[in-house]
């Protein structure tokens, strides 16, 4: 899964199978906002999942 964008914000999805742990970098205007991390099973985390805690943020910081 590459980068995702939305009004100007950039979400970066990145894991690790070994550790089984990810993170959705979130960047606004070329600087790091925040960084959402997450667990996950398996080879790779679900597409679908990391969709819905982008949504979740972007719900959260009135982003549409």
């Amino acid at each position: 899964m590459g980068a995702i964008e939305r009004s100007g914000f950039i979400f970066e999805p990145e894991y690790s199978v070994i550790n089984q742990n990810g993170a959705i970098h979130v960047y606004h205007q070329g600087k790091l906002v925040e960084e959402l991390k997450f667990s996950f099973d398996g080879d790779a985390p679900d597409p679908s999942f990391t969709e819905r805690l982008i949504d979740h943020y972007c719900e959260k910081h009135g982003i549409e």
